[in-house]
């Protein structure tokens, strides 16, 4: 009854009420404010500042050793040890000591300021027998800083009563370190700076529960979340996530809270230190909320509504009524005894009415104050929510103020609201335990834990990293192997054996009529019927098994079955009467003699009929069709799938004069000078040579660019030590390259946290596709540099695309080898990934580079202009491998322009071009 019997006090109540629709409004405003802070284009416009704070992990309870932190508190310094003991951080041991400041040293000069700080760490130490080791030091600075690195930090404006002169636009750390020095504390190394919040955070995540987001309601409010990387363009870090500081009490200072400021919020603003400034903040903070209070009962007086017959001149004065007093009003059983002896004090003249106003006018400033930062809160999670591209968000919140801690009341509130307004989010506020102390030392632990992990890792990798004269010097050892297998007295001594093929020409454009191809590399293979006219190539083309009976018996019986499915495939064509050239795809090592004699040397992929080895593959053929009495059959040219390729796509494009495959194997084949080819007759024209560069390095000449990785995956192969170049860069082995460094860093205790990963110990478990998988939206690596502990440290490698979409696809393969990876696994695991493939990809490069240069060398250019047909499911369907290829083909051979044209079936069309070129060449 009193309440309602009185408008005035209706109309403040009702005021100061946040309608759910105004807090979903102010929920939206906040994500934008949001967005337009973490984006390099709009972050200087924004008041929600989203500072980027270089922590990129949380605690997962390795951290071990000693650790200080100084905390720059309201009036006093605070300084700690912290020994962390490795067991989850189950019992930190922790002594600290707080030193008073003096009252002139928060206005006068900077360098004071830090002396003094420098000051309190000497004498902590001299106190508890300072160990003479390295101590790693983390400082708790409560102020609004730009942040460059976790250790670089330069201060943007002092706030709480602080305006130290010669500060503002310094870094704060090399500030503190150089006071320390003078203190001749030479062991003691800042090595990490934070704020209170994200102390908060660290915390709240020692428990083994994982924390990733931190509320602070206090004299003043922030917050601060582990957001995606690669959406804080502020930073060039685009891997993983990182803690990003919101600095949301600037929020609403572009008028954007408008609908929710009272008269009485605006008088708070007026009477302060900063007006215009800090909006949330000054709905929020507990610095605040007293005088808040005080402006509504100065009002409600005013009007008669309260203490009639009583002067309120005591009111008018800024802080008479502390946010403390005000959260004793409203606790139901006391409040009421409470607030009778606050008003008393004050000297005011009351009766019970007063008093139950007094209540429920407190009552609903903090209630606002929670809903308020529920709204905010919500935003957070609905953000990380959407950047994670999660349907349900299930996350810890840790929570630190004295606004948080004070009443129950808040608590229940800022839950309540955070629930309604966020439902895609399953949220547990965890009531913070010294964030500013214990909280600090975790992010210095952390970031230690981080640098030593970070060396071991570049360690491991480092001998996969190729310099750029790492790879001029393959390019230079591929030319020379090259000259070598040309020569004819040297290929018997060279890797890469420079194969003659016998296709003496690609494509003008001027071949014309039907073709028929056979494509012959395994188990299944393909007959094609091509139909080369003046408006394209049409095909037709069936596949045909060869039963195991027949791979494996007598090689009468292997041709006679392949005659046997020409004849038929001619047959559905109705070319029966026909007698049409045929190209022949022989996908099994051979010595070619010509263009339609090539003799086998070995069979591989499961093949093993007899009387085939040694013998012309070609006339097989022919006596088989003789036998079958199939006298259309002839037979032109026998190609391999590399020179299919070249061809293929050297009909679409006449520059087309290189084939290359990046698959299960790798090759290469390009357009030789015959003047060079020293293992062929004659010097006229050109000739395409089938390199076998698979085989390059089985001489010997790369064996320092091979890793012990390399060597573990090569001694398990059925040709170890063959095929040494093709064992770096194709697909068929790049899985099990990643799957032994991954078992290494496991071995260092890096990778999986110790546990026991028994199915990585199995050959060929990861396969190469997960590569391509992994990498699907990646970008190359780029690093970040920071330092700790006096070393450089290479911060993981950085994205553009939705980096949680793509590290829970880490995850989840992860999963399927039952290895259960924490999101700092997977993207160390996909760091594994990019090196490798990289490494392919930019060997395969150099390889090229040798070609490209050799062919311009050879006809005498400054400039080639020159196009490659590829094929192959590396090259196809890994992400980033024909970009690091060619970017890398750009750097090394600068003098010519290559350009990459993707085959179509080039051991179909292209074995038929063979034979369409080689009649072009016979036409009289």
């Amino acid at each position: 009854p009193a309440l309602t019997n009185c408008p005035q006090v209706q109309r403040a109540l009702l005021a100061l009420t946040v309608p759910l629709e105004t807090l979903q409004a102010v929920k939206g405003r906040m994500l934008q404010a949001m967005r337009k802070g973490l984006s390099r284009q709009t972050h200087a416009q924004a008041n929600v500042r989203m500072l980027p704070t270089y922590i990129c992990s949380t605690p997962d309870g390795t951290e071990k050793g000693d650790l200080l932190v100084v905390e720059l508190c309201q009036s006093h310094v605070r300084t700690l040890r912290v020994t962390f003991l490795g067991d989850g951080n189950q019992s930190p041991q922790v002594m600290d000591k707080i030193f008073d400041m003096p009252g002139d040293i928060m206005q006068g000069k900077g360098e004071a300021l830090f002396d003094f700080i420098a000051q309190c760490v000497r004498q902590f130490l001299a106190g508890i027998g300072s160990p003479q080791h390295r101590l790693p030091l983390g400082f708790v600075f409560p102020f609004s800083c730009r942040q460059t690195q976790l250790d670089k930090a330069e201060l943007i404006s002092w706030s709480k009563g602080f305006s130290c002169s010669d500060v503002e636009g310094k870094d704060v750390v090399q500030l503190l370190q150089s006071a320390i020095k003078k203190q001749e504390l030479y062991h003691v190394d800042v090595v990490a700076l934070m704020n209170d919040t994200v102390g908060t955070m660290m915390t709240c995540g020692m428990g083994g529960n994982p924390c990733e987001v931190a509320l602070v309601v206090d004299k003043g409010t922030n917050s601060c979340f582990m957001a995606e990387a690669q959406q804080v363009e502020m930073v060039e870090e685009t891997s993983g996530r990182m803690c990003v500081n919101t600095e949301w009490g600037c929020f609403g200072d572009d008028g954007t809270l408008s609908d929710v400021l009272t008269p009485y919020d605006q008088h708070v603003d007026q009477e302060s230190s900063n007006p215009g400034e800090r909006r949330f903040e000054k709905l929020v903070g507990s610095l605040y909320l007293g005088d808040i209070v005080r402006h509504i009962l100065i009002a409600l007086a005013e009007e008669k509504a309260l203490f009639v017959g009583s002067s309120v001149a005591v009111l008018r004065t800024k802080d008479v009524l502390k946010t403390q007093q005000v959260l004793e009003i409203i606790d139901n059983e006391e409040g009421m005894a409470k607030a009778r002896r606050v008003l008393e004090a004050l000297g005011l003249q009351l009766n019970e009415r007063d008093c139950c106003r007094l209540q429920q006018i407190c009552r609903v400033v903090v209630s606002r104050a929670a809903a308020l930062c529920a709204a905010g809160l919500a935003a957070i999670l609905s953000h990380m929510c959407q950047s994670r591209e999660l349907e349900q968000l299930v996350v810890n919140v840790g929570v630190d103020g004295e606004l948080y801690r004070g009443h129950t009341r808040f608590r229940e509130i800022l839950q309540s609201v955070t629930v309604l307004l966020a439902p895609e989010c399953t949220v547990t506020l965890l009531p913070s335990v010294d964030g500013t102390g214990r909280g600090a030392a975790m992010v210095t632990a952390v970031a230690l834990r981080l640098a030593a992990q970070r060396r071991e890792v570049d360690q491991l990798l480092a001998p996969l990293r190729l310099s750029r004269a790492d790879l001029e010097r393959v390019q230079v050892l591929m030319r020379r192997e090259m000259e070598l297998g040309l020569g004819r007295e040297t290929n018997a001594k060279a890797s890469v054996r420079m194969l003659p093929t016998y296709v003496r020409g690609t494509p003008d454009g001027t071949e014309r009529g039907e073709f028929l191809a056979l494509d012959l590399g395994g188990t299944n293979f393909r007959v094609l019927v091509v139909r080369v006219a003046q408006d394209g190539i049409r095909m037709a083309s069936e596949i045909y098994v060869i039963p195991t009976t027949v791979t494996q018996g007598t090689g009468k019986a292997l041709f006679d079955h392949i005659i046997e499915c020409i004849m038929d495939f001619q047959s559905k064509q109705d070319l029966m009467e026909q007698v049409l050239p045929l190209g022949f795809t022989f996908s099994f090592p051979c010595q070619q003699l010509g263009l339609d004699k090539a003799v086998l040397l070995s069979w591989t992929k499961g093949f093993s009929a007899s009387g085939c080895v040694g013998q012309d593959v070609v006339q097989l053929l022919r006596e088989a069709a003789q036998r079958k009495q199939h006298l259309g059959l002839k037979v032109v040219a026998v190609v391999n799938d590399t020179v299919g390729t070249m061809m293929s796509c050297g009909y679409d494009d006449p520059k087309c004069e290189i084939g290359l495959i990046v698959g299960t194997g790798t090759n290469a084949c390009y357009m030789e000078e015959m003047q060079n080819v020293g293992t062929v007759e004659g010097d006229q024209g050109r000739m395409c040579i089938n390199m076998e560069w698979g085989a390059f390095g089985d001489n010997g000449c790369l064996d320092d660019i091979f890793t012990n990785f390399d060597r573990l995956v090569d001694e398990k192969t059925i040709n170890a030590g063959k095929q040494r170049f093709e064992k770096l860069i194709s697909g068929m082995y790049l899985g099990e390259i990643v799957r032994h460094i991954l078992l290494a860093l496991v071995e260092k205790q890096v990778l999986f946290r110790n546990k026991p990963c028994p199915k990585l110990q199995t050959k060929d478990i990861f396969q190469t596709k997960f590569l391509s998988t992994i990498e699907l939206v990646m970008p190359p690596p780029a690093h970040g540099i920071g330092r700790v502990m006096g070393t450089v440290v290479l911060t993981v490698p950085l994205i553009w695309g939705s980096d949680g979409l793509a590290l829970r696809q880490v995850r989840a393969i992860l999963q399927d080898l039952e290895l259960q990876a924490s999101f700092e696994d997977s993207v160390l695991v996909r760091e594994v990934c990019q090196t490798v493939s990289l490494r392919a990809a930019q060997l395969c490069a150099a390889g090229l580079a040798a070609v490209v240069e050799k062919m311009r060398e050879n006809r005498g250019l400054d400039r080639l202009a020159v196009t490659v047909g590829v094929d192959g499911t590396l090259y196809k369907m890994h992400p980033r491998f024909s970009q690091h290829l060619q970017q890398m083909l750009r750097d090394l051979a600068p003098n010519c322009t290559v350009t990459f044209l993707q085959s179509e079936d080039g051991s179909g069309k292209g074995a038929a071009l063979v034979a369409a070129v080689a009649c072009r060449g016979a036409e009289p």
